[in-house]
């Protein structure tokens, strides 16, 4: 029989570097969830990808176990990386921050695919162009 699913909490972690403080413990805690347990595991997931900000879905059951699924990075995060600034532009449309190239854009399109709600790999370079024309960075190329 399967196990009955009491909740499905949604996080943004720091990758390798998951701690019982907020937002990870409240979540969980409120859920009778084993807060270590999971920023053990979770760390030991995404080692080697530190300096990421990683979105989680936590599967709660009523039985106090769950299961996590670990997603991409969100777009706005490897793109910032990319162009190497710390911090998108207030006024997109009149202040420029950034510049990628084409190839950075096909390289994060490839990286986020399979969490993209599209099968085609150029629709999914036009949703990471988009991305980067709202932050105020430019795509070149």
């Amino acid at each position: 029989m399967a196990k009955k699913v009491k909740a499905l909490i949604k996080l943004y972690c720091p990758a390798g570097t998951a701690n019982p403080a907020p937002p990870v413990g409240p979540a969980l805690g409120q859920h009778g969830l084993n807060i270590m347990e999971f920023c053990k595991s979770f760390n030991e997931k995404t080692k080697g990808q530190e300096g990421l900000t990683l979105p989680v879905v936590i599967t709660a059951y009523e039985d106090r176990t769950f299961t996590f699924i670990i997603k991409s990075p969100p777009c706005s995060i490897l793109l910032k990386r990319a162009c190497g600034v710390a911090k998108a532009s207030g006024v997109p449309n009149k202040e420029k921050v950034g510049k990628v190239t084409m190839e950075q854009v096909k390289e994060i399109a490839n990286l986020k695919f399979k969490d993209l709600n599209t099968t085609d790999l150029n629709k999914a370079v036009e949703i990471v162009k988009g991305t980067a024309r709202s932050m105020g960075i430019d795509v070149e190329g």
